[in-house]
């Protein structure tokens, strides 16, 4: 046996692969690209930056053209998708999206660099994301944290949003809840949309009953086993099935206007229609709550199909929500 070979553990094709000494293999990651002063196509500027240096959080803020310190626009935190396992704030297709949402929609944006599994498995990312979203509350406070001029210089806090696709929307559905029992520095989340939201439960559902042979072997129950071995519940735990009995009450979701957006190809689609049929009947006081299921489009279709005037029509709908 040739020793310069690694030994497999597991794999979740053709996402990733993991090896017996520790080390891993992302299969589909977009290229990482730097930041740019000013983006060609759409004029918004965006840099990196340190959120926090133990633990090592970072993110990419972007600026839209124009903006002014009077008025002020709202502020996006973003959290990007990629079971939990891979993809990044930095790369090209994550880039290029924030571009486009901030100059349609005119608003700052910040996109939560949170660390990844298997290396940091769950709940470490949600803890990220939650600590990414305090250092920017922290922004609105006088007296508080001005680390970040971007922040404290363009942004109206009173029009915080949250969002995210895949697992970022997982992760923006676990932070609303956090910022509904604990509070935010006094700062209320204004809105949420959940784009394509990574749900999934033991019980199948809607369209996934047709496809119910070998549900263990589905990615989206692989990718769970993988980033969170020692989830209570397993793949019942609520982070992943918030609609499961004994669960967290949704009407706790720390927002006042929300929106999920589903593809109608896409697998977990019941699931976020789920979701959404679940907080209407909640007893959540939102304001506003609204589902987009998209024809003939499949998961991530936004992001990955980003040039298809589906995926504008989509960006347009998400940039108009944030008001």
């Amino acid at each position: 046996m040739d020793s310069n070979v690694k030994e497999l553990a597991t794999e979740v094709l053709p996402y990733i692969r993991v090896y017996k000494d520790g080390s891993v293999d992302r299969l589909v990651d977009s290229p990482i690209v730097p930041p740019c002063n000013e983006d060609p196509e759409t004029g918004v500027s965006s840099k990196d930056i340190v959120v926090s240096k133990s633990p090592p959080i970072s993110a990419r803020i972007y600026l839209p053209k124009h903006v002014e310190q009077s008025p002020k626009v709202p502020l996006l935190v973003y959290f990007h998708g990629g079971g939990f396992c891979f993809e990044s704030a930095f790369s090209f297709v994550e880039t290029k999206y924030m571009n486009r949402l901030a100059k349609q929609a005119n608003v700052v944006v910040i996109s939560i660099e949170y660390r990844l599994a298997p290396e940091h498995p769950l709940p470490i990312g949600y803890e990220d994301c939650w600590s990414g979203l305090q250092w920017v509350a922290s922004h609105s406070i006088d007296g508080g944290l001005k680390d970040e001029p971007w922040l404290s210089t363009y942004v109206d806090f009173d029009r915080l949003y949250v969002g995210g696709d895949s697992a970022g929307a997982n992760l923006a559905h676990v932070i609303l809840l956090r910022a509904g029992s604990e509070g935010l520095n006094g700062v209320k989340i204004k809105g949420a949309f959940l784009t394509h939201p990574y749900f999934w439960g033991s019980k199948p559902i809607g369209s996934e009953i047709k496809n119910n042979e070998e549900r263990e072997k589905l990615a989206t129950c692989m990718i769970w086993h993988l980033v969170y071995p020692e989830a209570p519940g397993g793949i019942d735990n609520p982070m992943l099935n918030p609609v499961v009995a004994g669960g967290p009450s949704l009407a706790g979701l720390g927002c006042s206007r929300l929106l999920i957006s589903v593809a109608k190809e896409d697998l977990l689609r019941d699931r976020g229609v789920s979701y959404y049929h679940a907080v209407k009947k909640s007893g959540w006081k939102g304001e506003l709550m609204e589902l987009v299921d998209v024809e003939g489009a499949d998961h991530a279709f936004h992001i990955l199909a980003h040039e298809s005037e589906t995926a504008m029509k989509l960006i347009q709908k998400l940039a108009s929500f944030i008001v």
